[in-house]
């Protein structure tokens, strides 16, 4: 059986190639069992190459493609055009058994459109969800969706608690909590599709805990947290600002006189280890949960360091199986939810009768 390959979308993203391709070359010197297959103009991409001492051309394959999809295109448009762009050649090579993972840093709404299409969903979920770690003080959290379903039915949140408790334990944990992300913890708390989707939760055969607020989130209260896209994807960039911004006000203040130096350069080593600890680019890259397929999203924004992080993050996830694993767990969990709760009052709900 051949290597398996992951390829990438060397042309999305808001630095291109010239930040995607030694992020990936890195990875590839770094990783002895990883194989990449490079996708976008190959003569951009040969040239870049070229500047890179000590390349393992056994592992790498470039795979020309003459068209790239632009952060602002529509993703209606992307579907119906530009059948020789980077990020659509990447998808078919997973499609067509050639690779078996994808990473994109580009246009989110059209790799998630494309996905669908190309790789379609696993049965029995409706749309995919994105999926991050973000750091709490007990360790990492699950958390989607990100940002690829802004409005969601009480069903569709219920998929994604399902997919990401399946996710939570290839990973190695044992019954990871789920958490419906919400204003308050009160059964009467949060919009009609929260509270119904805590209806659906309730009765689950998975380690449902009741809703969460933000606050409890980072605290490390739960292991998967759960809301929609537009709640989401506030949560992760706000925390990321909030990050830079204390890291930015600590090192300010050991600045402003003598003695704040000289306590400064005490605190360096521990100060460079919560930087570490917090910074996005460790936790960069965003499985889309439900396809027939790997497919991680890298921050578009993201450098080298970020970019990397989101192939370590496709290579984890092809590690683990991720697409067999909820496969196999999904339809019993998601048809016996459905009957179970067939015909049940599903608007009220926060915590299930055993917490």
């Amino acid at each position: 059986m051949s290597a398996p390959v992951i390829a990438i979308d060397a042309m999305g993203g808001d630095f291109g190639p010239h930040c995607i391709v030694p992020a990936s070359l890195r990875c590839l010197a770094e990783t002895p069992s990883l194989h990449l297959a490079l996708v976008g103009q190959s003569s951009i991409l040969k040239e870049i190459i070229a500047l890179i001492p000590g390349v393992d051309y056994s592992r790498l394959q470039i795979v020309d493609a003459d068209e790239v999809i632009g952060m602002d295109e529509r993703p209606a448009q992307v579907l119906r055009s530009k059948p020789r762009a980077s990020m659509r050649l990447a998808l078919e090579l997973v499609r067509d058994g050639k690779a078996q993972a994808c990473v994109s840093a580009g246009n989110t709404g059209a790799l998630m459109a494309l996905a669908r299409q190309i790789l379609k969903t696993l049965p029995g979920v409706d749309r995919p969800a994105m999926m991050t770690a973000i750091p709490t003080l007990e360790g990492p959290c699950l958390l989607l969706d990100l940002g690829a379903n802004v409005d969601c039915t009480a069903e569709q949140l219920y998929q994604f608690a399902v997919m990401g408790s399946v996710a939570a334990q290839s990973f190695g944990i044992d019954q990871p909590r789920v958490s419906l992300l919400n204003i308050g913890t009160e059964e009467i708390k949060g919009n009609q599709q929260v509270k119904a989707a805590a209806g659906l939760l309730q009765r689950a055969d998975i380690n449902y805990q009741g809703f969460i607020e933000g606050d409890g989130l980072f605290r490390g209260e739960t292991d998967v947290a759960v809301c929609d896209g537009f709640v989401g994807n506030i949560l992760l960039k706000s925390s990321e600002g909030l990050a830079h911004m204390v890291a930015v006000r600590v090192e300010a203040l050991f600045r402003r006189s003598v003695v704040s130096r000289l306590v400064g350069v005490l605190a360096l080593p521990l100060l460079r280890q919560l930087r570490s600890d917090l910074r996005p680019a460790r936790y960069n890259g965003a499985s889309f949960l439900g396809l027939q397929g790997i497919v991680v999203k890298s921050h578009g924004g993201a450098g080298a360091e970020g970019f990397r992080s989101a192939i370590l993050r496709a290579a984890t996830d092809l590690e683990h199986n991720l697409p067999q694993r909820l496969h196999s767990q999904l339809e019993h969990l998601l048809v016996t939810g459905r009957s179970i709760n067939a015909g049940d009052d599903v608007t009220t709900g926060g915590r299930s009768p055993s917490n």
